[in-house]
């Protein structure tokens, strides 16, 4: 294991996120923000509790795994695509590091400045609206597990990217309506009885559910099912990526 190619990859997309700190960290905290102000502080008084949980309280995992999501892709897939457009990539393929190396290199900082800012929000949420842990371990796992996953699939859509429009295709036109309809914001059990079914196939529900289950104990679906589908989603990405590296799909062209 090359471990000072790794560092030096993981040193060099970090440096990058310090440098463009108000749009890498900044404006999803403020965004984000926002959303409590709107739907936390100011329509979650108007509004009953879920599932035992008050309004304000029950979003904020969904509004952290919103962010938590679009930032890990965003992330990881410019980190990748950049070397790609720049034409460096035939450097790194070139040079004495294994694809594991590379990955762990890129996926480990995106995933480092997504947890970075989960953490920032979830701090920042507490200023809008009184929330509780019942499951740390859980949430902290369910945090690195899901910013290591969709870390990965922006390193899948910064490798099969072909220009700068094409990386925001799959974050703005697939995984942000995903995201809203996964649950962020309601609990799916709200929906009339064939909307719910049809509910289970967003992956994405399996997420929030996972993740607001360790903050107060309820969830839409088993959270061994939540467990269960994040890791083979992780699996799956794993997968993909080892057969771009071997197949050299649009890294040798």
């Amino acid at each position: 294991m090359n471990v000072h190619a790794i560092r030096a990859i993981y040193h060099f997309e970090m440096a990058r996120t310090f440098r463009t700190l108000m749009q890498s960290i900044a404006s999803p905290v403020l965004s984000t923000s926002l959303y409590f102000v709107v739907f936390g502080a100011a329509i979650g008084q108007r509004m009953g509790a879920v599932d035992g949980v008050s309004y304000g309280a029950f979003i904020v995992p969904g509004l952290i795994m919103l962010s938590l999501l679009t930032e890990s892709v965003s992330n990881a897939s410019l980190g990748i695509y950049l070397p790609k457009w720049s034409g460096t990539i035939f450097e790194l393929l070139s040079a004495p590091v294994s694809y594991v190396e590379v990955l762990l290199g890129y996926v480990g900082a995106a995933a480092t400045k997504s947890v970075m800012l989960g953490t920032l929000i979830l701090v920042t949420a507490r200023f809008f609206v009184p929330y509780h842990v019942v499951h740390p371990l859980w949430m902290v796992a369910f945090l690195l597990l899901t910013a290591v996953s969709f870390s990965m699939l922006g390193f899948i859509i910064g490798l099969w990217s072909e220009s700068f429009e094409q990386l925001g295709i799959v974050p703005l036109m697939v995984l942000t309506p995903l995201t809203f309809l996964g649950g962020a914001f309601y609990s799916i059990a709200m929906l009339p009885g064939a909307w719910r079914q049809i509910a289970l196939f967003n992956p994405v529900v399996y997420l929030i559910s996972g993740f607001r289950w360790s903050f107060y104990g309820v969830a839409d679906v088993n959270v061994l099912l939540s467990t269960a589908a994040t890791l083979a989603f992780f699996l799956l990405c794993v997968a993909v990526v080892a057969w771009i590296f071997r197949s050299g799909y649009k890294l040798k062209s």
